[in-house]
This record gives structure tokens, C-alpha cells and sequence, in this order.
């Protein structure tokens, strides 16, 4: 958790929970903790169904610990917060939410069982959490189980710094000095502390298990409260409470609601101190509980260390870091069966299914999800307990007699080579388009989102919002429909417009940009895997060798001792989920395993489980995979195959490979390629934007009609002869958009790769030029959109006008706003390769000019000026320049009256 800078004493309070394997005697031991500490009068046991955490009805009928409790009590004075965490591998996930709250932790052994499969899973999980333990062996009052022996089993299956802690409240000095060394060789420091000194102070010692160096073992009898109390005492005398930073912060780790109906968000204060009617975001905290057993009291403040529940916030979600906490954890333990759920013939389904969604809040890992194509919800669980308790819960709490069909496995899907995803959106009046590339990952390591996009190209804010569109849902795969993982998508490209784009644009383009790169990728299945340990007789251990190849697993060499063997390895779930109970049968009960999830690796029957589930990703109308582009006015839908023709922006992304087939790199271009949506510069001709422009906006007027009958080929000064009467009389004004020039051009393209400062001046004195021999007031927009602080400019470069937009305003903003205004009293003609922007300029009553119209009408200008004036010898070269157009005639002062009207008429709107 994060810790800030500027941090507050600390005081001795700490959070610390209980793990166990089913079975060890947790619950057990949280009853003798709360008696010894007084906070309960009477022991509570399991079997007589009355133990004090343990609250929920199911609970105390099978003897399981369902779901996480919270015990406020006092060690010798020290205020602790003692979470009581499920055993149970069916609610693994209620435990592993638990621990992202936790100071210390306490794990019990069965003295009877010794180490377990589960508490193997649990000290990985400890470990990830970089969480201090005390160990408690517990049920040593049972006949057989031997401490020594068990001290050298925790040694070799958890950590070789598990020490026994016993020997401290001993008072012989040989069994202290073999204590004092046995704990020094944990540490460097530590050990020549105590060469030098013979002993090592209790301050030490509490820093070796706060840095997880030394794992403190005590032995005992919970039920006969033998050792418990020695437990107590290393808790209370070798723990030191976390430093906590003066701004508030918060983890979330569980959302339940209450008998009412309220919404209860738990969380531990991990910075500052939340008081009532605090605000936390958008919502306010109504009311703080501070929960022990079933009870609770209500404070007016929680200050940094203390568990609470909170109501009035309906936004949050386990896992969620508030305030100075930042980021959500990524859950470990994950369920890997899918079942059914069977809904009464009566019972409304959209209305069970929003029922169900609510309870996914409190069971995230559930993934309650309606299946379109198979008509039916369904929910991910971890194994069939947990059924039997979802369908109590959903009796209780809905009303709704609910039953779970057979569990199928989850599978899962990831790409082996990199691919670019591209996605565009743009029915009428909407545009985005989106690059990503999409990159395999490491198997374990889920999803990754990254931006790599010049903001030049996209804004930051867009950018933001395409990565929230990739974490904000569960995309499928293209081979039976499942979660896609192990996976790095990075956003190289974007394009928005100013005028037509929307949020929702993105969403759609981003989903369509994943699942075009999850088309043109190499796809594999990912099926869940066990990683197990068995121990059975030694002549079994053929027949179980034969068993684990025959299950498609993998195994490393059996280890003999004496009469007993041991193979460890893994092997698919699916495989190998009812395995247990034929390893008792074969060795007549003599035989046992353990099974942890190890994660997912490659599936070993592909084919079969692609056939049988009958996934057509073409078929599947929630994740299209096409993209959809805009002509004559109206969307069209481009399949996935050829979208990548019709996409507006080329990254010029590749993966290169050698001759063999082997990837070598892959590269994005950082100059992206800009293109419009035809393959070739020709502008619309002038009916056919007529006819978009009157089904977009209605008829156009008689005044709009005035620009028409110009052809892209003609020169510019030209074609005024076809324009009515009245209109060669107008004043011709040339509107150019500099940056959509410059990358059209394939000169200056080049330039600006270098320098897009020389290309910028190589066009305004090629424009310069331009308007010297065509005799037409030239005005060049350069979009300053991303100027912090721009407050635009105009200015005027020899013979033409140059203006650089303000802060948020683009070149088509400016353009768009500038031919409606001097299109009143002049002829006007925009220069830009933008077909949207050709649509809007024409219906503004503008002509429009492509960017290679443009660049024809320069060559054709460059040959003119050397076939009729620069080879002419009265002239010379001094002829051209004798003629240019120098007419000031206070056109500098009508562009910044013009520009102060356009942004007086934009503020008035």
C-alpha cells in the first residue's frame, strides 16, 4: 500500500488475519483469541454451531468459514483489528481480497495433516503481499503428530527461516543460545550483532519478521487453549504498527449490504482520517460502522489503521484504492469453472439477471454474464460449495429458487506474435478512429493498456479515454468467445475531429480496433492448469506416472523415502478434476494429493474445443469486428479484411521478418501518414456534395449554389468565367490549410520528417508566389491546437496573410468559422484534402481545392513563370517580381477585424 511522505507518529495498532487450510482449527483459534483477550465471556466451538464469527446461517451448519469477519479486540493493551479469512478453497478469492488490508498475518497448521496443498497457496499469496507471519501449529493435543518433525516439514515446503519460537519463554540457557542461532543466520547483520553481543534485543527480532527475514512458529492446542497465549505475547511484543501519511487514503476490500438493503463499502484507512459526511470523489460518506463479530458501532471519524464499513458510496468496488491510494490489485486466485444458472419458468430473466449483477458487487470474481447466443446467465465459480451457497444466498436475499447446471471449464485466449488493431466509427455526423498494437505478454501477467501517440496526432484527453475503453470490458476472443489475456495494447494512432466527434466514437472504434487486430492474429486456446503434489505408496507409483501422461500432464522425477513416494508436477484442470478420489481408491486410502491453480498454459486439445463450443466471431453482434466508414452522407459497414484500405491514418506499423519466418522487430513510424478517405486527392464533385450536403443539412441555398461548376484541374484564377455575372465582380480569396499541405505533399513531407519549421516557411513562400501570380488575397491557417496558452496570431509574411489558431481551436475550426464570414461579400476557396471539411465548406458556400489541385495549380504556375517571363530578355527575372501584387489596402486590418468578429459571434454561442 502507498505510504506518503509526510507521515504521522505511528501507533500500536495493527490489522492481523487468520489463514488456514480448511480443517486446521482457524475458527477455533479465533474463539480462544477472543476469550483470553476478554472479548467474548464464553468459548464458542464449531461442532455446537454457536462460535461468535461465524454468523451466517450456512456457516454454522456446515462448520466453514464463508465469508471474512472483523473482531475488534485488545494483546496486553494493544488495540488489534483480527480478520477472520475463509478456509475453504471455494471462497480463496473472499480470503485474497482480505489480504491487501492486512499488517500481520497468523497461519495455522494442522499438526495432524502438516503442511496442506492450500497453505501452499497461501504462503504464495503472503509472499506476494510481502505480509509478515506467525505461524500456529495447531491440534498438537492429537496422539502422533511430533514437533520436531513438523519444525523440518515447515522448513522444506514454506521457508527455511521458520523458527520455534517456544524456547524464548524457556528459561534453560542451552535451548536459548540454539535459539539466538538459529535466528541469526537469517541475517547478516543480525549474526554479527550476535557474535559480538551473545544476544539479540526484542527490536531486532521485530524488524527480521516485519522484513519477512524470520516466520515466528508456535505449537498448541486450540480448543484446550494450550500455547495461545504465547502466541498472543509474540504478537503483542514483536509487531510495530505501519507508518501511515497525513492525506487520507483508502483501500476497499469488500462490498456487502446490511439487513436494510444498504450498501456497506469495507475498507482500512490507510492515510489521514475520514470523518462523517466526508466527501470521497462524487459521493459522501453517510455513516461509519465499526464491525466486531455481527455487531457494529457507529464512529464519527476513523483515523489511519481502522477497518470500517462506509455507506452512501455506491461507485466503489473491492479492490479500489481512494484517495491517496491509487490503482486497484489484480487478483491472484481466479475461478476457472463456468456454470449455468437455472432461472424459474416463471421467473422474469432481465429482472433475475440485474438481481444477479448486484450480487457480482460483493463476489466480483462471479463475472454473472448473459449469454446472447446460448440464451442463458452465467457465473465463473470457484467449485460446487460455493453453488450451494449462491443459492441460498439468492433464496434469502431475492426470493428466486435458483439451481447451477454442470460446471464447464473457462478457458481463455492470447495472441503468440504482434499485430496492429485498427477501428474506425463514422456513421453520419460522428468520427474516430483508433490504432493498437497488440503484443503478447508474459503467461500470467493478464492485460496490460499503454499510449504511445504523439499528441500532435491525438489529444491527450482522447487518449485517456481509449485506454478507460480497454479496461472497461471484458473483450472476447475470435476462437470460442473467451477472455482474452497475457496481452500488452499500446495506442499508437487516433484521429478525432473537432466538430464531429463524440466519446461514445471512441468506444466503438476501440472495441473494433481489438477485435480486427484479434482477426488478423495468431490466436491460441489457454486452458487452466493444476500444479499438484502426491504422496502415495511406492508401488503405486507406476500407475500413477501412467495416469499423468495419459491426462496430458507433466511431472518431474518421483523422490523416494522409504515406503513412500512423492511426484510433483501439473496437468490441465479439465483432466484432472475428479483425480483425488481415484488415487484413494487405487492405494486404499494410503494415497493423497494436493492441487493448486498454477494458471494457464496452451491448451492440449484445441480443435476438439473449438468445435464444440461453435464460436462464429462473425456471427457475434456485440463485438464486431468491422469498421464503419462514411459516403454519399451515409455509414457503410467495411469487413475486417478490408477495413485497413479504407482507414484514414497509415502508422506505417509492420512486423518485419526474416527469410525463415522468424520476427525481427517491429517498429512504429513516428510520422504517420495521413490520408483521406479516398485512395486517390480528387475533391467530390460538386453534385455529389450537393447531395450529401442536402440529405446532412436540407437543400442547400441559392446563395451556397453560387461556388459551383469548378473543376480541381483548372487553374485557379480561371475559373471564375464559369461563376454567374454578379460573382466575378467578388474579391477571390484563397483559404489554405497549412498542415493538411504539408503532409500531402510529398516535398514537404520529407521536410517536416527534419523540420517542420523549414517545412512551414518553404509553403508560406511557396504560397507567397502563388498568390503574386494568381492576384488572390491568400490567407495560411497553421492549427496551434495544442499551444498551451495560445492566444493565436496573425501576421502578414510578404504578400500573404499567416494565422496560427488560439489554445483549442483548429485549423477546420477557423476555416469553417471564416468562410461563413467572408463569404458574405467575397468569392471564397478553401485548399484542403479533408473530405469532411469539403462537405462543410460547401455547404458554407465555398469552392473547394484538393491539396493536389493545389500543388497542379504551383506546377503549372513554376512553368508559366519560366515559359513567359523568366526567359524573356527585356525582362529578365526582375519582370515577375515588377508585377506581383503588393495591394496592402488595409487587408491586414480586415483579417484581425474579421478574426476579432469570429471569435466575438463564437463566444456569443
Amino acid at each position: 500500500m502507498g505510504r506518503q511522505a509526510n507521515e504521522t507518529k505511528p501507533i500500536k495498532h495493527i490489522c492481523a488475519g487468520l489463514l488456514a487450510h480448511v480443517d486446521a482449527g482457524k475458527t477455533t483459534l479465533a474463539e480462544a483469541v477472543l476469550y483470553l483477550t476478554g472479548s467474548i465471556r464464553r468459548l464458542g466451538r464449531v461442532d455446537h454451531q454457536d462460535a461468535f464469527l461465524d454468523n451466517f446461517e450456512l456457516e454454522r451448519e456446515r462448520g466453514i468459514t464463508i465469508f471474512s469477519k472483523q473482531a475488534e479486540l485488545k494483546i496486553g493493551g494493544m488495540p488489534v483489528t483480527l480478520m477472520d479469512t475463509p478456509g475453504h478453497v471455494d471462497f480463496s478469492a473472499e480470503m485474497e481480497r482480505t489480504l491487501q488490508i492486512l499488517d500481520y498475518a497468523v497461519l495455522i497448521i494442522s499438526g495432524a495433516d502438516g503442511v496442506q496443498g492450500h497453505v501452499e497457496t497461501l504462503w504464495k499469496l503472503l509472499a506476494r503481499y510481502r505480509i509478515p507471519v506467525f505461524l500456529f501449529v495447531n491440534k498438537m493435543d492429537q496422539q502422533g503428530t511430533d514437533r520436531e518433525a513438523l519444525m523440518q516439514e515447515l522448513q522444506k515446503h514454506l521457508d527455511g527461516h521458520c523458527i520455534d519460537f517456544g524456547p524464548l519463554s524457556q528459561e534453560k540457557k542451552a535451548e536459548r543460545k540454539t535459539f539466538y542461532e538459529n535466528l541469526a543466520v537469517c541475517d547478516e547483520e543480525t549474526l554479527e550483532y550476535y557474535l559480538e553481543h551473545d544476544s539479540i534485543p526484542g527490536g531486532r527480532i521485530t524488524q527480521l519478521i516485519k522484513e519477512r527475514k524470520v516466520f515466528p512458529c508456535y505449537f498448541g492446542s486450540a480448543l484446550k487453549l494450550w500455547g495461545v497465549q504465547e502466541l498472543l505475547d509474540g504478537i503483542r511484543d514483536y509487531t510495530m504498527p505501519p507508518q501511515y501519511g497525513a492525506e487520507f487514503g483508502a483501500r476497499v476490500f469488500k462490498i456487502t449490504r446490511d439487513a436494510q438493503g444498504n450498501r456497506l463499502t469495507h475498507m482500512k484507512i490507510t492515510g489521514g482520517t475520514l470523518k462523517v459526511k466526508q466527501k470521497i470523489g462524487e459521493q459522501k460518506a453517510d455513516q461509519i460502522r465499526i464491525f466486531s463479530g455481527s455487531g457494529y458501532q457507529a464512529a464519527a471519524e476513523a483515523p489511519a489503521g481502522t477497518v470500517c464499513a462506509v455507506t452512501g458510496l455506491d461507485q466503489t468496488y473491492a479492490g479500489e484504492g481512494l484517495g491517496a491510494e491509487t490503482g486497484a490489485a489484480v487478483p491472484l486466485l481466479e475461478p476457472v469453472l463456468s456454470y449455468r444458472i437455472e432461472l424459474p419458468p416463471d421467473c422474469d430473466v432481465h429482472k433475475a439477471y440485474l438481481m444477479l449483477r448486484q450480487l457480482e458487487e460483493e463476489e466480483p470474481e462471479l463475472h454473472i454474464v448473459w449469454e446472447e447466443r446460448l440464451g442463458e446467465i452465467q457465473a465463473q465459480l470457484m467449485g460446487e460449495v460455493q453453488t450451494e451457497v449462491l443459492k441460498r444466498i439468492i433464496r434469502q436475499r431475492f426470493g428466486i429458487w435458483v439451481e447451477f447446471g454442470s460446471g464447464s471449464i473457462v478457458y481463455k485466449e492470447t495472441i503468440t506474435e504482434p499485430v496492429e488493431g485498427m477501428g474506425h466509427f463514422e456513421p453520419l455526423r460522428h468520427y474516430a478512429e483508433v490504432h493498437l498494437l497488440l503484443e503478447p505478454a508474459e503467461r500470467g501477467s493478464g492485460l496490460q493498456f499503454a499510449a504511445d501517440c504523439s499528441e500532435d496526432m491525438l489529444d491527450r484527453n482522447w487518449q485517456r479515454l481509449i485506454l478507460t475503453h480497454l479496461e472497461e470490458k471484458q473483450h472476447r476472443g475470435v476462437l470460442t468467445g473467451s477472455e482474452i489475456t497475457d496481452m500488452k495494447i499500446t495506442l499508437i494512432a487516433g484521429r478525432a475531429h473537432q466538430k464531429h466527434t463524440e466519446g461514445g466514437d471512441f468506444r466503438q472504434a476501440t472495441y473494433r480496433a481489438v477485435r480486427h487486430g484479434l482477426q488478423r492474429a495468431k490466436n491460441i486456446l489457454l486452458e487452466p492448469v493444476y500444479e499438484f503434489r502426491m504422496e502415495l505408496p511406492a508401488e503405486s507409483v507406476g500407475r500413477a506416472m501412467t495416469d499423468i501422461q495419459k491426462m496430458h500432464g507433466k511431472f518431474s522425477p518421483p523422490e523416494i523415502e522409504g515406503e513412500t513416494a512423492v511426484i510433483c508436477g501439473s496437468a490441465p484442470v479439465i483432466t484432472m478434476q475428479d483425480y483425488q478420489t481415484e488415487l484413494v481408491s487405487y492405494t486404499k486410502g494410503r494415497g493423497r494429493m494436493s492441487c493448486t491453480l498454477k494458471g494457464y498454459e496452451e491448451c492440449h486439445n484445441t480443435e476438439e474445443v473449438v468445435e464444440v463450443r461453435g464460436y462464429d466471431p462473425e456471427a457475434d453482434l456485440d463485438n464486431p469486428s468491422g469498421s464503419v466508414f462514411c459516403v454519399h452522407g451515409a455509414g457503410f459497414v467495411v469487413g475486417w479484411e478490408q477495413a485497413h484500405e479504407y482507414m484514414h491514418i497509415q502508422t506505417g506499423w509492420k512486423a518485419e521478418r526474416d527469410p525463415d519466418g522468424a520476427e525481427e522487430e517491429q517498429r512504429s513510424v513516428p510520422y504517420p501518414e495521413y490520408r483521406t478517405r479516398e485512395k486517390t486527392d480528387e475533391v467530390i464533385d460538386d453534385k455529389e456534395l450537393e447531395e450529401i450536403f442536402a440529405r446532412t443539412y436540407g437543400a442547400p441555398s441559392r446563395e451556397r449554389k453560387l461556388g459551383t461548376g469548378r473543376r480541381r484541374v483548372q487553374a485557379f484564377g480561371e475559373s471564375r468565367s464559369t461563376a454567374p455575372k454578379k460573382e466575378q465582380d467578388l474579391d477571390e480569396y484563397l483559404l489554405v490549410d497549412g498542415y493538411n499541405i504539408i503532409f500531402a505533399w510529398d516535398e514537404l513531407k520529407e521536410l517536416a520528417k527534419e523540420n517542420i519549421d523549414a517545412a512551414r516557411d518553404r509553403l508560406m513562400d511557396i504560397m507567397s508566389n502563388y498568390q503574386g501570380y494568381r492576384k488572390c488575397r491568400l490567407i495560411l491557417v497553421f492549427d496551434a491546437y495544442k499551444v498551451s496558452g495560445g492566444r493565436g496570431e496573425v501576421f502578414r509574411y510578404h504578400n500573404i496573410h499567416v494565422v496560427y489558431t488560439k489554445e483549442a481551436e483548429t485549423a477546420d475550426q477557423y476555416i469553417e468559422k471564416a468562410v461563413r464570414e467572408i463569404r458574405k461579400k467575397y468569392h471564397v476557396t478553401v485548399a484542403t484534402s479533408d473530405a469532411l471539411e469539403q462537405i462543410i465548406i460547401f455547404g458554407a458556400g465555398a469552392s473547394r481545392m484538393s491539396a493536389v489541385g493545389l500543388l497542379e495549380e504551383v506546377e503549372l504556375m513554376q512553368k508559366e513563370i519560366r515559359d513567359n517571363y523568366l526567359e524573356r530578355p527585356s525582362g529578365g527575372k526582375n519582370y515577375l517580381f515588377d508585377h506581383l501584387d503588393d495591394e496592402t489596402g488595409g487587408l491586414m486590418e480586415e483579417v484581425r477585424l474579421g478574426q476579432r468578429t469570429l471569435e466575438e459571434n463564437s463566444e456569443k454561442q
